[in-house]
């Protein structure tokens, strides 16, 4: 088991990962940089690595503290990234909270799910079916947060992650709790239902504001002339 983690952090984790960033990112050439994608991507599989560490280490918790304490434990980990002041109200930092949910849930997804009670291969199929679920799923809380930091409203947006998470971690108690690994497989279509709902009603609205900041650009130029 320990030799498979790895392996499956790579590919069940990671590359998926960054074939869903590539895709995303279409349509929003300019409005980042490939070296901050990039870097963001890496950061978060290394707070990722810390989250499941720290998961690890402390789950002997009881349920209900695991179910209560961790979704808060992971959005703030991206959220104390994205708040620092080089990303603070800035359109861009909606992009970066995409690469950065997805670094962070490409690493600790396999590792959180892996070290479940599974005690047979179709358990364990059906977590690495979830586990992608949850790599969406930290990608779109990373849009929401990313986003409550640009618009200033981080508060309500985080809350709004936080919420949303306590699906996640009740779907894996119970599934952990009573050994029923098929249920992971609905963490894929809520994960799914997220992920689209951030990509493409929240991220496009940076395209929106900033088509509307350049007309409003060329109407001050006209009227100074």
């Amino acid at each position: 088991m320990d030799g498979f983690i790895p392996q499956t952090s790579l590919f069940i984790g990671i590359i998926p990962a960054l074939v869903v960033l590539y895709i995303g990112l279409k349509g929003y050439e300019g409005h980042y940089k490939d070296k901050l994608i990039y870097l963001t991507f890496i950061v978060g599989i290394i707070i990722g690595v810390a989250s499941a560490a720290i998961e690890l280490l402390t789950q002997d918790i009881g349920l209900l503290v695991y179910i209560a304490l961790f979704p808060i434990l992971e959005q703030l980990f991206k959220t104390i990234v994205l708040n620092m002041g080089r990303f603070q109200e800035k359109q861009e930092t909606t992009v970066y909270g995409f690469s950065l949910g997805l670094g962070f849930g490409s690493v600790f997804t396999p590792v959180a799910i892996y070290f479940g009670n599974f005690h047979d291969l179709f358990s364990m199929t059906t977590a690495m079916i979830g586990s992608f679920g949850i790599t969406l799923f930290h990608a779109a809380t990373g849009i929401l947060i990313g986003y409550g930091v640009y618009v200033n409203k981080l508060a309500k947006y985080l809350t709004f992650s936080i919420l949303l998470h306590f699906v996640i971690t009740i779907v894996i108690g119970v599934t952990n709790l009573l050994t029923i690994g098929y249920m992971q497989i609905t963490l894929v279509l809520y994960g799914l239902l997220v992920f689209w709902y951030a990509l493409k009603r929240v991220m496009p609205r940076i395209l929106t504001e900033s088509q509307r900041r350049k007309r409003t650009q060329k109407e001050i130029e006209i009227k100074s002339k």
